[in-house]
């Protein structure tokens, strides 16, 4: 986006099992004070939960590197974004097998952002992720 968000969050979770749900739990503080609720709130905390948890098991990051997530308003959007220390390869959504656990996150993530993409990180390893959605209020 090119125009300075109303508001913003960062925040730096300890890459673990434990970070989805710390995300996710953060997220619905935050919404509660910046008045997004509903099916809005329910889409972004669970694109946060699926970037979270691709950072958590697809980073490759080296030991003791933690996730970014930075949260912003721009008027009527929302945007959630993950940074990690993995390396900066290109993403894509892939066709999971009826029988796969695993491998739908970021099919759900273009499924239910009206924009999403990535980009390496300006400073230091990496790269972030992101998705967009439109909120009301």
């Amino acid at each position: 986006m090119n125009q300075p968000p109303a508001a913003q969050e960062l925040w730096i979770l300890p890459r673990g099992a434990r970070a989805p749900g710390r995300a996710r739990a953060l997220l619905r503080e935050l919404f509660e004070g910046w008045n997004v609720a509903g099916a809005a709130a329910d889409t972004a905390e669970l694109l946060l939960s699926e970037l979270v948890t691709n950072a958590v098991r697809h980073a490759h990051a080296p030991h003791g590197r933690d996730i970014g997530v930075r949260l912003a308003r721009y008027g009527d959007v929302v945007r959630v974004e993950v940074s990690d220390a993995g390396p900066a390869a290109v993403l894509a959504p892939r066709t999971a097998d009826e029988s796969d656990e695993r491998g739908r996150g970021l099919a759900i993530v273009a499924a239910l952002a009206v924009r999403w993409g990535q980009y390496p990180r300006a400073h230091g390893i990496g790269k972030a992720v992101w998705a967009e959605i439109p909120v009301k209020g």
